[in-house]
């Protein structure tokens, strides 16, 4: 797992067309760094009060933080951007097509603060902007093995090399289920508690199968055949039948797997010649499915065997 370093430039370049940002001055300071994935609103710094000014923030100007910048007399202007801009602020956003002053403009272009403009109302910027910035935020990393969605399962499944992932991927596609990724699966925190799956920009649509090549998923078997992102629902790992010593035949004890601090269901499904492992890992789950929805057979089966054995006397049928 590992933090995201996010550059004004990468902000910009990643969300400022959807967030109809305009770069207005500080153009060659972009390089600068968001220290926190949140929004700042400066008033309170505007009129003097910075003891807990959020100064690491992207900053936006509303109509309330314009209005009164406009009030003020020229020199209290100047000293108020010359407080202001004592720290060291990644960039600037104005938002409701609002135009800063040019005493501002000279001023961050001095010092070298990116700003922006944009049209969107205050609140609606803030909203989307903050969302771009906790995604972008996000902690990640990548998982081996490929990806599926098994009926709104996210299941990703991994084993040994030959061991049979991308036939049982391929036989599951085949299925009508969709792929999400292929051999390596990237991971995104979203929320701090699901676990989302991607592929890899540049390898999406595309497997690899033994024997045969690289082949197009989509245009093989149409676009409802891929997904471009999914949550881990379930990890499946395939394992040679004598490399499993003990192979759990009931399934009372859940085991888990931790991914980007995350609990996620784990099985170990052995592998041996003649068995279906498609349709093991489809049926693993639906069976996963029913346990999200309340239901537990093992569990339900348990609770039956301990009231029979209490009462004893009982006729059931």
């Amino acid at each position: 797992m590992r933090r995201q370093t996010v550059t004004v430039k990468k902000f910009f370049e990643e969300h400022g067309e959807k967030l109809s940002l305009t770069l207005v001055a500080g153009a060659s300071h972009l390089e600068r760094i968001l220290q926190e994935p949140t929004i700042n609103r400066p008033g309170l710094a505007l009129t003097g009060f910075t003891k807990f000014f959020a100064f690491e923030r992207l900053q936006v100007f509303g109509n309330a933080d314009a209005s009164y910048l406009e009030s003020l007399p020229q020199k209290d202007r100047q000293e108020c951007y010359t407080r202001l801009l004592a720290y060291r602020i990644p960039c600037m956003v104005f938002s409701r097509g609002l135009e800063p002053d040019k005493l501002l403009l000279a001023e961050v272009e001095r010092v070298g603060v990116p700003m922006f403009t944009t049209p969107l109302l205050t609140s609606k910027f803030i909203n989307h902007a903050t969302l771009a910035l906790e995604m972008m935020f996000a902690p990640r990393g990548t998982e081996m093995g490929s990806m599926v969605d098994i009926l709104g399962i996210g299941v990703i499944i991994q084993g040994e090399s030959g061991i049979g992932k991308s036939e049982s991927v391929l036989a599951l596609i085949e299925r009508g289920y969709s792929l999400v990724a292929d051999d390596i699966t990237r991971v995104v925190l979203e929320d701090g508690k699901d676990v989302i799956g991607t592929s890899a920009e540049i390898t999406r649509n595309h497997m690899e199968v033994r024997g045969i090549g690289i082949i197009d998923v989509a245009a093989m078997f149409g676009v409802k055949s891929i997904r471009s992102n999914k949550r881990v629902d379930l990890v499946v790992c395939l394992k040679a039948w004598q490399d499993v010593p003990d192979v759990d035949r009931v399934g009372m004890d859940q085991q888990y797997v931790q991914i980007l601090g995350v609990a996620i269901p784990h099985i170990t499904i052995p592998v041996k010649p003649g068995r279906d492992l498609a349709r093991l890992i489809e049926v693993a789950a639906f069976h996963m499915k029913l346990k999200m929805a309340g239901h537990n057979p093992a569990q339900a089966l348990n609770e039956r065997l301990i009231s029979e054995m209490a009462n004893p006397g009982k006729q059931t049928r």
